[in-house]
């Protein structure tokens, strides 16, 4: 009867972490839906405002960070002393309204404080999520979870452009939406609001998650930490954490400065129509970014069986430099056939980092500290990457170049200034890696 009783509650915690991982995927799904689908409507967008590349940049990546990566660490606070799945849950609520409202926006002011607000709601969602799965999935299992949850940002960020583009191309078409006290919007104001729909149902599955028990932790452990324990963790292992978050950042600038303008390069360099190279390079990004992401977290376990126990970070080290050849080459090809296959390897390396980088931050991190620390590498990957990342090569294009046109050149040079540096820096903090998960090993309730 016993043995009965175990199994049953072994099945249903199963039944319960695979639920939580289903839906908080749909949740990342839709997060960079709803923020990258910009990247298929800059054309109309600059036409309207009459801004440049890098005025649309600060819509696409600083609009939207400035609030998501400085309300991240305050909200992974509240995550880490309460219930997580209602800081998430409240989180996607407030960025499907923002995501609609920026469909209704009249002017680049009033687009950039939506946008905004689209950044804050998004701020709730990864660092509670990547504490829920590390407390419902064992250290061996966590990085097959994390790459399955990291999946969001491939078919979210690969269905932003074939959604994005199609749906921008039907509202074109055949006339845009009409909405009682707003009037007849534009066929990209249109794309806005549709995307932004989905979250409202997804409010209610979130609803329905467990909140799971913190690992690690004894019932008079139930306490956060204070801030000043925080930081004193920090500090004792600070060349760990400093070369995986800072080597990471470095990569996220090149990865979304990738995503915001690689389908705007196949448009200007090959004349490809909008929603085609919008539908082709969000095929690709699901494709072989999801095979990208699979394998990247699947890697790990393998190679941590053969002895490796800093598995997660060292594979890091060799995407950065296998990266370098095809993100360099890519947007120097000859054609849009060409430019499309090399996209194939530029967006597997793009997407399969992530899941490693997390998985290696919560095994060093204590339970109740997973989410602000989480936070912390989040504030430094999007400072870096979303905020910098497509303002980058738009300040090449204009302020270097100084041609539209010379788009491709700015995509090309970016790699070879990023993934050597982040490759090294990586590789510096090996040794520091491998002593801070020997000391969380002998220190586990620290």
């Amino acid at each position: 009867m016993t043995r009965s009783l175990v199994v049953s509650h072994q099945a249903a915690h199963r039944g319960r972490a695979m639920y939580a991982l289903i839906v908080l995927l749909l949740a990342y799904i839709l997060s960079f839906i709803d923020r990258n689908v910009m990247a298929v409507l800059i054309g109309p967008i600059r036409a309207d405002f009459a801004i440049s590349d890098f005025q649309y940049s600060l819509l696409h990546g600083f609009a939207f960070s400035m609030f998501y990566i400085f309300l991240g660490l305050p909200i992974a606070r509240l995550a880490d002393r309460g219930s997580r799945k209602w800081v998430v849950t409240i989180g996607v609520l407030f960025w499907s309204l923002m995501t609609c409202l920026c469909g209704i926006t009249r002017s680049f002011s009033t687009l950039f404080i939506a946008r905004a607000g689209v950044g804050i709601g998004e701020a709730a969602l990864s660092p509670p999520a990547y504490s829920l799965l590390s407390d419902y999935f064992s250290e061996g299992n966590l990085p097959k979870a994390m790459a399955v949850y990291t999946l969001g940002i491939t078919i979210g960020g690969g269905l932003a452009y074939i959604i994005g583009g199609g749906v921008y191309e039907y509202f074109t078409e055949y006339g845009a939406l009409s909405l009682p006290f707003v009037g007849e919007l534009r066929p990209w104001q249109s794309t806005f609001f549709i995307v932004g729909m989905p979250g409202f149902l997804l409010v209610l599955m979130l609803s329905l998650i467990a909140e799971p028990a913190r690992r690690g932790t004894l019932p008079e452990e139930a306490g956060d930490y204070s801030v000043a324990e925080v930081k004193t963790h920090l500090r004792l292992h600070w060349q760990a954490y400093g070369s995986l978050i800072m080597g990471v950042s470095l990569l996220a600038v090149l990865g979304y400065g990738t995503m915001a303008w690689y389908p705007e390069f196949l448009v200007r360099s090959h004349g490809m129509d909008r929603a085609e190279a919008g539908s082709q390079f969000g095929l690709i990004f699901i494709v072989a970014g999801s095979v990208g992401a699979l394998l990247g977290g699947f890697s790990a376990k393998p190679l941590r069986e053969r002895g490796f126990e800093d598995a997660s970070m060292r594979l890091i080290v060799w995407i950065a430099l296998l990266w370098l050849l095809p993100a360099a080459l890519g947007p120097l090809s000859s054609n849009s056939s060409l430019a499309l296959w090399a996209a194939v390897p530029i967006v597997f390396f793009l997407n399969s980092y992530f899941a490693l980088a997390i998985s290696a931050l919560q095994n060093i991190t204590p339970n109740r500290m997973r989410a602000q620390v989480s936070a912390l590498m989040l504030f430094m990957t999007n400072l870096l990457g979303l905020a910098l990342g497509p303002s980058v090569i738009a300040a090449l294009t204009d302020f270097v170049f100084a041609n539209d046109a010379d788009l491709a050149y700015s995509l090309s040079l970016l790699p070879l200034l990023v993934c050597p540096l982040a490759a090294a820096l990586l590789a510096w903090g090996l040794k520091y890696y491998r002593a801070a998960l020997l000391y969380c090993a002998h220190n586990p309730g620290e």
